[in-house]
C-alpha cells in the first residue's frame, strides 16, 4: 500500500494544465452556465489551485541532502528499492498462478506476505528520506545507537538464520556508529547499510523465484525450502524496517 504524499499548494503558473482547466471553468461558467461573476471567478481560481496542487503531488519527490555523496547513495537505493518492488510483484503473480491447490494455500500466503513486504520498500525509503532531511550527524548517531539496542534485543530472542541476520545488522550498525564518530556523516553510513540489505533482499527474492519455478510442489522438502526463503526475505525486510525506524 502506497503512502500518500502531503497535499501542498503550488503556484498554478508553473503548471500550464491547471491554468487551462481554470480558464475552461471561467469561460464555461460565463458563457454556457451563465454563473454570476461572484461565483464563477472564485470557482475558476479554486479549480486552478487544486489542479496545480494535484499535479505537484504527481511529480517525483525531491530532497535537498546538502551532501552530493549522500544524494547519489539515496538515488541508487531508491532505484534498487523500486526494482525490488517490481520483481516482488512479478513473483507474487507467479505464485498465484503456480500455487492453486487447496493444500498449497498456506504456502501461497507465506510467499505473498514476503512479496507484500518487499513492495512496501519504495514508500518506506521515501519516508526515511523525509525523516533524515536536515538532521545533523550527532542526531543520526543517537538514532543509530537506539537501533543497535533494538537489534541486540531482537538477536537475544531469535536463533538460527534469523539470529544470523540480526548479527549482521548489529555489526553494520556498530561500524556506522564508529564511522560517524570519526567524522563521517552518519546518514551516509546508514545509507550504505540500507543498500546492502536491499541487495541481499534482491538476492533472496531471486532464489525464491527460481525455486518456485523449479520446485516439485508434491515434495515436502521443496515446499519447506520455499517457506524458508520466504521467511528469510521477510527477515531482510524486518532488518530494513529497523534501519529506517
Amino acid at each position: 500500500m502506497s503512502l500518500s504524499r502531503p497535499f501542498k499548494l503550488a503556484n498554478p503558473l508553473n503548471y500550464p494544465l491547471a491554468v487551462v482547466v481554470g480558464g475552461i471553468v471561467l469561460v464555461g461558467g460565463v458563457r454556457w452556465i451563465q454563473w454570476p461573476s461572484g461565483v464563477v471567478l472564485p470557482t475558476a481560481i479554486a479549480t486552478t489551485t487544486v489542479v496545480a496542487a494535484l499535479r505537484k503531488t504527481q511529480e517525483p519527490e525531491t530532497f535537498d541532502w546538502g551532501n552530493a555523496a549522500l544524494e547519489r547513495d539515496f538515488k541508487t537505493i531508491q532505484g534498487n528499492a523500486q526494482t525490488l518492488a517490481q520483481r516482488a510483484e512479478i513473483l507474487r503473480s507467479e505464485a498465484s498462478l503456480r500455487l492453486t491447490e487447496s493444500h498449497q494455500m498456506d504456502l501461497l500466503v507465506v510467499v505473498q506476505l514476503a512479496c507484500d513486504r518487499a513492495q512496501e520498500l519504495p514508500d518506506n525509503i521515501q519516508a526515511l528520506a523525509r525523516k533524515l532531511q536536515g538532521q545533523d550527524s550527532l542526531f543520526a548517531v543517537e538514532s543509530l545507537e537506539k537501533q543497535l539496542q533494538q537489534a541486540q534485543a531482537q538477536a537475544r530472542q531469535t536463533d538460527g538464520m534469523a539470529h544470523q541476520q540480526w548479527q549482521k545488522v548489529m555489526a553494520s550498525l556498530q561500524r556506522n556508529i564508529q564511522l560517524a564518530h570519526q567524522g563521517q556523516d552518519a546518514r551516509q553510513a546508514q545509507m550504505i547499510s540500507l543498500s546492502s540489505l536491499i541487495l541481499e533482499s534482491a538476492e533472496v527474492l531471486q532464489q525464491l523465484q527460481l525455486h518456485l519455478r523449479s520446485a516439485d510442489l508434491s515434495n515436502s522438502a521443496d515446499t519447506d525450502d520455499l517457506v524458508s526463503l520466504s521467511e528469510t526475505l521477510r527477515g531482510c525486510q524486518a532488518n530494513v524496517d529497523l534501519l529506517i525506524s
